[in-house]
């Protein structure tokens, strides 16, 4: 199959067309890997498996896997497949080959999909860009000067250029639904629980972390989610399976939707004029459908929201790299200065605080569920300015250069309420300070494909909905893919 074939179909109509011999799995496969080897200077793909992924195709095809024949790409962080290393983005992990196959993968292989890579994620998917000083940046193909988001970067900037029309991904803080907005695809974030992170790992950073994909069609989302969600008998806990299948309740009509939106930064940054845009633009366009739209407050504390998060998020740093040093006798070179400094400044948190901390949790949750009785969704911008460029994001110097000293004086809790540090912090979460609200609420949202700059660049706007929206959101997503579809706008070649 020509590439220019190839790309004009989602993964269900490439499975459609395995079922009924029009093409077989290795064609596809091969048009894959050639566009994966035509656009390596994305640094999309870190490890490539080729010959498996050929095996495979080479197998009888079970026309009943929803996916089958499909090429597929892995994100290279808790998507683990057994006999292959998951580095995690980082030099502590890139030669430790996976012990088993994560149930995502499992699952995927069960639904026919044929997996011949892993893609790019900053270190631990600690970053809303993607550039691991272990694998380098990843690149936006709309802009190979900018990021593609992060942390799910690779696996959008593939399935941006075409290499596959869906990919692996996960979202801790926005990993989904960043880097979708950044290269114009449609990312879903499900609720807490839908989806398994096992068998190793009952639940990342304290429920917020889900797995997932990032596709350029809403079909493909759907139909992943029907693939992806459902108990484990090693889960914590799950969520009660919908009453029909995703990749039809999403063709439901969703009736007058009560929509209030924000544009604000939910932490006082600066807003791009542009981020601005989408959102009215989305809201307009919503109000052309008949849905009711109106401005709200923001559903929450942002700020409190942010701290909240954030020192989770460090804890959850400062426990990966002590594990990983106690299991495998990492040193600290293994891990980059940015780990090295969150980990040290998580260590600074008293088990008093954390719990603390976790109880405000819940205190954001009732905020959001008493905005969610007024309203079905949130809509704010997913992004506050277009993708950055590389680099611009990275750590200033001197606290770069202040990580190990930090570590190794204990003057970590004394850096953490210093206005070096927040102002660094502040800086690199204002580019996605909306994002984190539905992780920890534990509420599904997404990033839809709407807008795009007078520069040519992608800007998605987000729509969180409250517990059990998943099919909400992809009812609204469908009707809006109808009323201005994306999937046919592309990266310049």
């Amino acid at each position: 199959m020509r590439f220019d074939e190839y790309v004009q179909h989602d993964a269900t109509a490439l499975a459609e067309l395995v079922r009924r011999g029009e093409v077989s799995p290795t064609e596809l496969l091969d048009t894959a890997l050639a566009r994966a080897d035509d656009t390596r200077e994305l640094n999309a793909i870190v490890c490539r498996l080729d010959d498996a992924a050929r095996a495979q195709a080479r197998q009888p095809v079970d026309a009943r896997a929803p996916f089958c024949g499909v090429p597929f790409l892995v994100k290279d962080l808790f998507q683990d497949i057994a006999g292959v290393p998951t580095s995690s983005g980082s030099k502590s992990m890139a030669r430790r080959p996976a012990t088993q196959d994560s149930d995502v993968v499992r699952r995927w292989r069960q639904a026919g999909l044929l997996i011949f890579g892993k893609t790019n994620t900053p270190e631990f998917g600690a970053r809303n860009v993607t550039e691991p000083a272990l694998w380098g940046p990843a690149r936006n193909p709309w802009d190979r000067s900018r990021t593609p988001g992060g942390s799910s970067g690779g696996s959008a900037a593939a399935v941006a250029a075409g290499v596959v029309p869906v990919a692996g991904a996960n979202d801790g803080g926005g990993s989904i639904r960043i880097p979708a907005a950044a290269c114009g695809l449609f990312g879903l974030k499900a609720g807490r629980g839908r989806i398994s992170m096992g068998p190793l790992m009952a639940e990342g950073m304290n429920g917020a972390a889900v797995q997932g994909v990032v596709s350029r069609s809403v079909r493909d989302s759907a139909a992943m989610l029907d693939v992806l969600q459902g108990p484990e008998a090693h889960a914590p806990y799950h969520m009660a399976a919908p009453p029909i299948p995703y990749v039809e309740a999403m063709r439901a009509d969703t009736g007058r939707l009560r929509i209030g939106f924000t544009t604000e930064s939910p932490v006082g940054t600066p807003v791009d004029p542009q981020a601005v845009a989408a959102v009215q633009d989305a809201a307009a366009l919503l109000a052309s459908l008949g849905h009711h739209v109106e401005p709200v407050p923001q559903p929450v504390n942002g700020l409190h929201l942010a701290e909240d998060f954030l020192l989770a998020w460090f804890c959850a740093q400062a426990f990966i790299v002590q594990t990983l040093r106690d299991t495998t006798g990492a040193t600290p070179a293994d891990f980059e200065s940015d780990t090295r400094l969150m980990a040290a400044v998580g260590r600074s948190v008293s088990a008093v605080e954390l719990l603390k901390c976790e109880a405000r949790w819940h205190e954001h949750n009732r905020a959001l569920a008493r905005f969610h009785a007024e309203h079905d969704l949130w809509l704010s911008p997913t992004l506050s300015a277009p993708p950055p460029t590389i680099g611009s994001m990275d750590t200033p110097w001197a606290l770069d250069l202040l990580s190990d000293v930090v570590s190794r004086v204990g003057l970590a809790g004394r850096l953490r309420h210093s206005q070096a540090f927040q102002t660094t912090v502040l800086h690199n979460l204002a580019w996605t300070p909306y994002t984190q609200l539905a992780n920890l609420t534990g509420r599904p949202a997404m990033s839809v494909p709407l807008h795009w700059t007078p520069a040519g660049l992608p800007l998605g706007v987000q729509f969180v909905a409250p517990l059990n929206g998943e099919a909400l959101l992809l009812q609204l997503a469908a009707q809006l893919e109808q009323a201005r579809p994306w999937a046919q706008l592309r990266p310049p070649p």
